[in-house]
C-alpha cells in the first residue's frame, strides 16, 4: 500500500513538472522569437516568421536601426529616469500611505481608504485631456516630470501594501517604539520599511514594468526628440520610410525589453513571498 502510494506520488510530480517545463517554454517562447527574429532580414522574417536559430543580419538591421528616428541611448536614459524615479515615488509614498492606514487610529481612515479606492478605477484616457491642460499651464510639456512626480498616488499600490501590512505587522513593535521614543518618521523608515522589503520588491517590478511600457500619457506630453522614451521610439519605427524593414523593428522591440528582463531576474525572488503574504488576512 505505501509503494503505491510514493509511486502515485512521484508520478504526480512528475506530471507536475511536465506541466510547469512546458508552460515556462510556452512562456519564452514569444521573446525567443522577438530575439531570432532581430538577428535576421526582413525578407526571411517575410518567408518564416517563426525562426529559432540566429541569424547574420545583426549588425545590418542594427545600422537601418540607427538610420531612423530610434536614439536607443537617448531612449534609454529618458525611459530610466522616469521608471526609476516613478517606481521608488510609488513603492516609499505608497508604503507610507499604507502604514498610515494600518498604524493610526483616526475618524476618516475607513472613508479615506475608500476614496482611494474609487480613484483607483478612474481609467487614466478619462483625465488625460485635463491633466494635458494642466502641465501646459505650468509650462511642463516635453518634461519628464509630469510622468514621475503623479507616480507617488498610486492606489494599487497602496492596496497592496495596506493588505500585506495588515497581514504582517505587529502594532505591538510601533508602540515599542515610540516608548523608546522613535519618531514617526524614523520607525517607518528603520522599522516597517524593512519588514516590507518582500513586498516593496514585488511592487518594485510590477510598477518598473508599468512605467517603462507606458505610452499613452508620454505620446501626448513629449514631442521633442531628446525626450522620447523607448516605447515611443519602437512605435515610430513603423512610420518612415523603413516600415517594411522587420529586422530592425524586432531589434528595437528587443533592446527595449532587455531592461525589463534585468530588473525581473534582480528581484524575482521576492515576487512570490510578497504576493503570497501580501494576500493574506488576518
Amino acid at each position: 500500500m505505501n509503494e503505491s502510494m510514493s509511486k502515485s506520488r512521484q508520478v504526480y510530480k512528475v506530471i507536475i513538472y511536465i506541466v510547469c517545463t512546458f508552460l515556462a517554454i510556452l512562456s519564452i517562447f514569444p521573446f525567443w522569437i522577438m530575439f531570432m527574429n532581430a538577428t535576421r532580414s526582413t525578407f526571411q522574417i517575410q518567408q518564416n516568421s517563426i525562426g529559432l536559430v540566429p541569424s547574420t543580419f545583426l549588425m545590418s538591421n542594427y545600422k537601418i536601426l540607427m538610420g531612423k528616428t530610434f536614439n536607443p541611448i537617448t531612449g534609454f536614459i529618458n525611459s530610466m529616469l522616469i521608471s526609476s524615479g516613478a517606481t521608488l515615488g510609488a513603492v516609499y509614498f505608497s508604503s507610507l500611505t499604507a502604514y498610515a492606514l494600518v498604524a493610526y487610529s483616526w475618524k476618516l481612515r475607513q472613508p479615506f481608504f475608500t476614496f482611494i479606492m474609487a480613484v483607483l478605477m478612474i481609467p487614466t484616457q478619462v483625465n488625460a485631456i485635463g491633466f494635458y491642460q494642466f502641465m501646459y499651464r505650468i509650462d511642463w510639456t516635453n518634461s519628464l516630470w509630469p510622468l514621475i512626480l503623479p507616480a507617488i498616488a498610486t492606489p494599487a499600490v497602496v492596496f497592496f501594501m495596506r493588505q500585506y501590512l495588515l497581514a504582517t505587522l505587529s502594532l505591538d513593535i510601533v508602540d515599542s517604539a515610540r516608548i523608546d521614543g522613535a519618531k514617526e518618521l524614523y520607525t517607518f523608515n528603520r522599522i516597517i520599511l524593512p519588514i516590507m522589503k518582500p513586498a516593496i520588491a514585488t511592487q518594485a517590478i510590477f510598477q518598473f514594468v508599468f512605467h517603462w511600457n507606458q505610452l499613452f500619457l508620454p505620446l501626448i506630453l513629449l514631442t521633442n526628440n531628446s525626450k522620447y522614451t523607448m516605447p515611443i521610439m519602437v512605435s515610430l519605427l513603423r512610420g518612415d520610410i523603413y516600415k517594411t524593414e522587420y529586422g530592425s523593428v524586432y531589434l528595437g522591440l528587443s533592446m527595449t525589453v532587455l531592461p525589463l528582463f534585468i530588473v525581473y531576474f534582480l528581484l524575482s525572488k521576492y515576487i512570490i513571498a510578497g504576493v503570497a503574504l501580501g494576500a493574506l488576512k488576518e
